[in-house]
């Protein structure tokens, strides 16, 4: 039974969306990062809970992690690094979360994404058997990370791994490709929008991903596989930037940018050039299938895309 738990990556997208739902269930929850005051801005958009307690740490750091979650059953590990430092960086933060675990017997819930799958086969949505044979470098270091994540050498450990599409919410941040392009729809300013705005894809949102990820957490019988965490259908970039101008009321431009854009900003912020060899996703993109998680748990939660971009506009707004 989940009594305790612990989020890495508290003040992210995804980490503050799991904290909400964890304490929404009334779990007692440790919210660990880097910043404290970044943790006490977090916990005073909670109302400052009883329930929710601030460590600080190095995520790299195993004796950091291992003493902020003592009494710990279960961490999620939601910190990610940005794409110019994965190759450095990933596996060494994923071997020190699973050592602090080992040493503790907690559980780890890895919240990862869908490169490793690599190219589509078919336009069918995608199970977690689906083969993974990833072309890119980022894939490749994502299957490493599962390879070690899976490790039998973490004999005190039970993990599963959460696969999510490309999502977007009032907490995603300019890590998430929509991120960007709402915040700025929402401050009435120009706006980029990364791949094809035609061709329709799929987005999940980030507070029912959380409801599955921690109904997930909660069953012991989830743990040693790969869960899809799908969003329920897929939208058109054009049509996501018509729902946020009206949610909005601005209709400033939106430019849609591809290899030569991106490569040119990447002359300036690294991080763009990185994100060329994963535009595959927006010409071909992979739909994931959810039925695993329906066998298991029940009914997916999905809130439409027209509810879901009004309230992440509305929260931009408000900030």
């Amino acid at each position: 039974m989940l009594k305790k738990a612990m989020v890495l990556g508290a003040t992210g997208g995804t980490g503050t969306v799991i904290i909400a739902e964890l304490l929404r269930r009334g779990i007692k929850t440790v919210a660990f990062g880097r910043s404290l005051p970044k943790l006490e801005q977090l916990a005073k958009t909670f109302g400052n809970p009883v329930g929710l307690t601030l460590k600080t740490g190095d995520v790299f750091n195993v004796k950091d992690i291992f003493s902020a979650a003592q009494g710990v059953d279960v961490i999620f590990h939601s910190t990610s690094v940005p794409y110019n430092e994965m190759r450095a960086k990933l596996l060494p933060m994923g071997e020190a979360v699973m050592e602090a675990a080992n040493k503790l017997g907690a559980k780890v819930v890895a919240v990862d994404g869908i490169y490793p799958y690599g190219r589509r086969q078919n336009e069918l949505p995608i199970d977690e058997e689906y083969p993974k044979n990833p072309h890119t470098t980022k894939g490749k270091v994502k299957l490493e990370f599962e390879r070690m994540f899976f490790s039998p050498r973490w004999d005190q450990v039970k993990g599963l791994i959460v696969r999510l599409p490309d999502y977007y919410g009032p907490t995603a941040n300019e890590a998430s490709y929509l991120g960007s392009t709402l915040t700025a729809i929402a401050a009435g300013k120009p706006a980029i929008f990364i791949g094809n705005m035609n061709v329709p894809r799929e987005y999940v949102y980030l507070p029912d991903a959380a409801v599955m990820i921690v109904e997930l957490a909660s069953r012991d019988e989830a743990y040693g596989q790969n869960w899809n965490i799908p969003g329920g259908s897929v939208i058109s970039g054009r049509e996501i930037v018509r729902i946020a101008r009206e949610a909005s009321g601005m209709s400033k431009m939106v430019l849609p940018i591809g290899k030569a854009g991106l490569s040119l900003l990447g002359l300036f912020v690294p991080v763009m050039k990185e994100i060329v060899e994963m535009l595959y996703l927006t010409e071909e993109p992979l739909k994931l299938s959810g039925s695993k998680y329906e066998r298991l748990v029940g009914p997916i939660p999905v809130t439409s895309y027209a509810k879901g971009i009004k309230e992440t506009i509305n929260s931009i707004k408000s900030r």
